[in-house]
């Protein structure tokens, strides 16, 4: 016998694994079989029935109790049964549509369709014009669609906001810092510009947004002389000459901070990395990260744990190090105010990191700055890694 609440399992997992195909057929309107989803009971046999009775009657009792409509539908049977006569037993939920597989699931697989569905109705409302044919639309919003979940409500806002400015105003032969939109700096439009590339590119077929790039440097430290023999060991390149080293570290560190990659002492073995914020996406253009531990330590704020996040989704290895509970309690004398909290959802943060964004976020959003640690205390954490 499946019960309701193994039946609720079921349906986020299936909510969950159809989450983009699911809002497509929706939002179309086309290709939906009917039902969508269906869910077999397996209710008892007779010998069942004889061996727990009032088992049995309190599992169909359960499912007598769920509440049906809008599209969702418990099917009955009538069984006659030589010992204990004639029975009305479910034998299958059914559930018209993703709405309804949502509402009877609940959870967290239904906060995220719900979530999703919103803003891609929003999305459309705002970008689609005269276009009958949302297809291309739907394509973006599924390549996106974990990044469109995660954002806060303002930040999604500024995203619609942003994007209908791009297809108003068009750009050519700008470079990001030029670009003169309110509210939104250069620091953010970089951070977001592959979403707003592809939602302006769904709207006008425009294949980039207009924007001059130069070659972003990385600076690097390298923290023994003997991974570069005769090379310069302290200087800024591109990720493509940086990839070209070829370098074979046995520790690379990854700072947020310029002056605390500039006040590493030497170390064997090790390279320290300025991740510049945000601009860790660069980093997953360098192969030889991947093949030796990964240290992050960025601000213990939110914005430094939306980072590490971002730099778990290419390098799943990297751990973090001075940003754990402890040092916000060893420093919390030192924390101010977050001006602009991030108040997205991070799900490549380990039990341990989301334990430590929760506290921030309890305390009333504070942030203690990486330099604002005490040197020593700092090294001596970084030397035992």
């Amino acid at each position: 016998m499946i019960t309701v609440p193994q039946a609720r399992t079921q349906a986020q997992k299936r909510l969950r694994t159809n989450l983009n195909k699911w809002l497509e057929q929706t939002v179309i309107q086309t290709d939906i079989p009917a039902p969508l989803l269906s869910i077999t009971l397996h209710p008892p046999t007779e010998k069942q029935m004889l061996s727990n009775q009032q088992a049995a009657q309190d599992w169909a009792q359960s499912w007598s109790s769920v509440t049906t409509g809008n599209g969702i539908e418990v099917e009955w049977e009538s069984r006659l049964w030589r010992s204990i006569g004639r029975q009305r037993i479910p034998v299958r939920a059914h559930f018209a549509h993703a709405h309804a597989v949502a509402a009877f699931s609940g959870g967290e697989p239904a906060a995220a369709w719900h979530l999703l569905y919103d803003r891609t109705t929003a999305v459309l409302a705002t970008l689609l014009g005269d276009r009958s044919d949302p297809t291309v639309f739907l394509a973006t919003i599924r390549r996106h669609s974990v990044t469109l979940r995660n954002y806060a409500p303002e930040e999604f806002d500024l995203v619609l906001a942003t994007t209908q400015w791009l297809i108003d105003n068009p750009i050519t032969g700008l470079r990001p810092r030029q670009v003169g939109i309110r509210g939104v700096d250069s620091k953010w439009f970089t951070s977001h510009r592959a979403l707003l590339k592809d939602l302006v590119q769904a709207s006008t077929g425009s294949e980039d947004l207009g924007i001059v790039d130069s070659d972003l440097l990385l600076r690097i430290r390298i923290l023994d002389p003997g991974l570069l023999p005769g090379g310069p060991h302290d200087f800024a390149a591109s990720p493509g000459h940086l990839a070209a080293l070829n370098l074979r570290p046995t520790n690379i560190f990854i700072f947020e901070n310029l002056e605390s990659v500039l006040t590493m002492p030497p170390l064997p073995g090790a390279v320290v990395l300025h991740g510049g914020g945000y601009a860790v996406d660069l980093l997953q253009r360098i192969a030889w990260l991947q093949h030796a531990p990964v240290w992050y330590w960025g601000d213990l704020d939110s914005h430094g744990f939306a980072i590490l996040n971002r730099l778990r989704g290419y390098l799943p290895h990297a751990r973090s190090v001075l940003m754990d509970t402890v040092t916000l309690q060893l420093h919390a004398d030192l924390c101010v105010p977050e001006p602009k909290p991030n108040t997205g959802q991070f799900p490549n943060l380990n039990a341990a990191e989301a334990q430590t964004l929760m506290k921030l976020r309890e305390y009333g959003n504070i942030r203690l700055e990486q330099e604002r640690i005490p040197w020593n205390h700092a090294l001596s954490a970084l030397e035992l890694c």
